[in-house]
């Protein structure tokens, strides 16, 4: 049996101020073309389907538009919802689609639900769990303890009963680890301070497949079987080398599984450049990719630059972050502290002007720095 392993599409997500519909609208089209060409059994959505609890009304019409497709093709979907989604907004209509073949399972009741799909070689148990916190699932297990995200898990696997001898995949979104392997993060997910959300990966490891949500860059943890496909869209700058891509999945016989990542090319990619704005500006330079793709520029000029946004977005028209990196950026003021020989050497307007940086994130501008110089002279003659 073949299945297609999606998660985290965050629908209806702006990254600095840019609506990421478009790039969305591009992937699904890609991944409706997969589905054609590869003709899985099923696909897998694990988790945070829309960005935000209550979704903006285009992104709901652009989920609309991508599963009235997969509801087109001879696919079983499978959607369970994330720690962005309200549960119970994408659980609604659940059991009118499942006469389509899409089963939604949004907000946990104390059951880990089963979708059963038959092959030539018996039939696959698909383990659908959606995103849980302890506080959610007090009381649901009885006289268990329930303190922490592995306590969950494990309450909720024991209860359902798995035969393991059969195959088994489970949908899940949650922050699974395991000892020695460092996930790899991005900016762009939701982190509880101190990894107090994390799982341990052990508790799923009888699993034929885990199809895991939350992390957006593609991983197994310690597995090749239990793995994160990551977001299909770069959604911050800490993901600008990824890879994007789908997760297509066979499983044969017991034990026989191969996985293979199916790449996602975007509408525009998301980039870094570095350098002067001469350079970063000239021919040479602005036609080596797209000149429309989401950049982060970050600007080594010593010099004072009037409008450096202006001039580059005449180029470049999609520049989302704006960076300076230069002698005058270079100073941590960390190390300067009262009395030290640091601020000795530096004069009242380059502490002012490092100030002034730490707070704007840019320099002054050439106005601004002749404003201050004449604050401190009038100071300096009273």
């Amino acid at each position: 049996m073949k299945f297609l392993h999606l998660s985290d599409l965050h629908i209806g997500k702006s990254v600095n101020g840019f609506s990421m519909l478009p790039e969305q609208e591009h992937a699904f089209r890609q991944i409706i073309g997969y589905i054609k060409t590869e003709q899985p059994a099923v696909v897998i959505i694990a988790g945070d389907v829309y960005d935000r609890a209550v979704p903006v009304a285009s992104a709901v019409r652009v989920f609309d538009d991508f599963l009235t497709e997969l509801a087109g093709e001879d696919v079983a979907t499978l959607i369970i919802s994330g720690n962005h989604d309200s549960p119970e907004r994408i659980e609604y209509a659940s059991r009118l689609l499942a006469d389509k073949r899409i089963f939604f399972y949004g907000a946990f009741d104390g059951a880990v639900h089963k979708v059963t799909v038959p092959d030539e070689y018996g039939a696959v148990n698909f383990w659908l769990m959606p995103f849980i916190k302890p506080i959610m699932v007090r009381g649901m297990f009885g006289d268990k303890e329930i303190e922490n995200y592995d306590d969950i898990i494990r309450a909720a696997l024991e209860a359902a009963d798995i035969d393991y001898s059969s195959r088994n995949v489970l949908v899940s979104h949650q922050f699974y680890t395991k000892a020695g392997v460092t996930p790899i993060r991005s900016e762009s997910e939701l982190s509880p301070v101190g990894g107090l959300d994390a799982v341990d990966a052990e508790i799923i490891e009888r699993f034929d497949y885990a199809a895991l949500g939350h992390l957006h860059g593609r991983q197994g943890i310690g597995s090749e079987h239990i793995r994160y496909c990551g977001s299909p869209i770069k959604y911050s700058f800490s993901e600008w080398r990824h890879e994007k891509s789908i997760t297509l999945v066979e499983i044969k016989n017991k034990d026989e599984l191969t996985v293979k990542n199916l790449p996602l090319i975007p509408l525009h990619d998301m980039r870094e450049i570095k350098g002067e704005i001469d350079t970063l500006m000239s021919d040479e330079i602005s036609t080596l990719a797209n000149k429309e793709d989401y950049l982060r520029v970050i600007l080594t000029d010593e010099d004072e630059i009037i409008d450096p946004m202006g001039k580059l977005r005449g180029v470049y028209p999609n520049i989302m972050s704006l960076d300076f990196e230069n002698s005058r950026t270079s100073i941590d003021l960390s190390d300067i502290l009262p009395g030290s020989e640091t601020v000795k050497e530096l004069s009242t307007y380059e502490l002012f002007g490092e100030f002034f940086l730490e707070l704007q994130g840019s320099a002054m501008s050439e106005e601004q720095a002749e404003i201050v110089r004449d604050i401190l002279e009038r100071a300096d003659e009273e």
